[in-house]
């Protein structure tokens, strides 16, 4: 029975293949079919990669980069940097008002000082004799006048008689007149000694203010700069090109004066916050304020200048150092999807990556293959490029390129 079934399996004809055909050739010829496919679909894809590289529109790219915010998270954007320097709105320069020579110095620079303290003190050998020379003649004015009213008192009576003698007829015309005459010489006499009493006492009181310029005080509260003489030196007001004896600077006073273009002027005005970066500190910025925008325009070098004050005061702001503004927006109102750090959206690209018009510009921002249009607003453009207020996140990549060929969507190939 089992030699039966045998024959009987040998004897079934196989239908799955062709007669003739082995199944390792089966597999052969289905394995050559699927090679065939890929390399059809390898050679359809590098056709069309080809054809989309040759129409791409070559870009260089370049990031958007945060810009830290010198304000802090208190300020809004920053609409503009301006450079200047600090300047003291109160200075003097202290001098001697004539030739004298120094005695001492009682100051270094550096030292603080007050109102009306002695810094120096000038020789007064020559105003305390023209002072004493004064003072005699007032005493020598003064006798002179009281012999005069002595005089003049002595003549009265007589006068007094001849007038009423004329009166009676007991004496003429004559003789009254002569002593009419005396009588108002003496009169005249005791108003010129007056009158040069007065001159002498006011040559006393220049006198006294010679003598006093020879005591050289702080005009104000304030700090020693320079220090400009020694004793023994001769100055005078135009001694040492006009530098005096010392200058002196109210660091209360101090404030940042900068230059801003005619084109960005509109982006400032008066109590606009701000904020300061020293050049000798440049992580510390100084929240400050605009004063004033000067009225008048440097026709030179088309500015115009600004004035910025300090909100905050510190001992290291010295004046003449070199100092960078940012001028800010006003902080905008705080909403519930805002970022709880208030952190600043500016960023900045090269300029070549912005088609400006004013204050808004247009930027291609490159997303896999393709570019997109989009809308920016500008800031300050500098040596370190186009800062952009608005519209552009950081991180994002800009195109550089010929912008006549860019639009939204157009293909581009980056080649730097």
């Amino acid at each position: 029975m089992e030699d039966r079934t045998a024959l009987l399996e040998r004897l079934r004809i196989d239908r799955s293949a062709p007669p003739g055909v082995s199944t390792a050739g089966r597999r052969w010829r289905w394995l050559i079919g699927v090679g065939v496919a890929i390399l059809l679909l390898a050679a359809g894809g590098g056709a069309w990669l080809l054809t989309s590289a040759a129409d791409a529109v070559p870009v260089r790219a370049a990031t958007a980069t945060a810009v830290q915010n010198a304000a802090g998270p208190a300020m809004g954007g920053t609409l503009l940097d301006a450079s200047g320097y600090v300047v003291a709105l109160r200075q003097a320069t202290v001098s001697a008002n004539s030739i004298y020579k120094v005695n001492e110095v009682l100051v270094q620079a550096g030292d603080r000082v007050k109102d009306g303290q002695v810094i120096a003190r000038l020789d007064d050998a020559n105003t305390k004799a023209a002072l004493d020379q004064a003072r005699v003649q007032v005493r020598q004015s003064e006798a002179a006048l009281a012999a005069a009213q002595m005089a003049a008192a002595d003549l009265r009576p007589g006068f007094l008689r001849n007038q009423t003698q004329l009166k009676e007829g007991l004496i003429s015309q004559d003789t009254f007149d002569t002593v009419k005459a005396s009588d108002d010489a003496a009169e005249q006499a005791v108003l010129v000694a007056q009158q040069n009493l007065d001159v002498a006492k006011a040559n006393v009181t220049v006198n006294e203010r010679y003598e006093d310029y020879t005591v050289i005080r702080a005009p104000f509260d304030g700090v020693v700069t320079v220090k400009n003489a020694q004793p023994g030196e001769i100055v005078s007001p135009q001694f040492s090109g006009g530098g005096g004896l010392a200058k002196i600077v109210d660091m209360d006073s101090l404030e940042v004066d900068v230059d801003v273009s005619e084109n960005f002027i509109s982006r400032v005005h008066p109590k606009q916050p701000a904020a300061i970066t020293l050049n000798a500190y440049p992580d510390r910025h100084i929240p400050a304020e605009v004063i004033a925008i000067v009225p008048t325009a440097d026709r030179s070098k088309a500015t115009v200048e600004v004035r910025v004050a300090f909100k905050q005061k510190d001992p290291r702001i010295l004046p003449e150092m070199g100092a960078r503004v940012s001028f800010l927006e006003e902080a905008p109102p705080a909403s519930s999807g805002s970022s709880a750090t208030g952190a600043s959206t500016s960023v900045i690209v090269p300029p070549d990556a912005v088609q400006a018009n004013g204050d808004s510009g247009t930027v291609f921002v490159i997303d896999g293959h393709t570019a997109e249009h989009r809308a920016v607003k500008l800031g300050l453009k500098d040596s370190k490029g186009q800062l952009i207020l608005s519209g552009l996140e950081a991180g994002a990549t800009v195109a550089i390129g010929d912008f006549s060929k860019l639009h939204d969507g157009v293909r581009v190939r980056i080649t730097q």
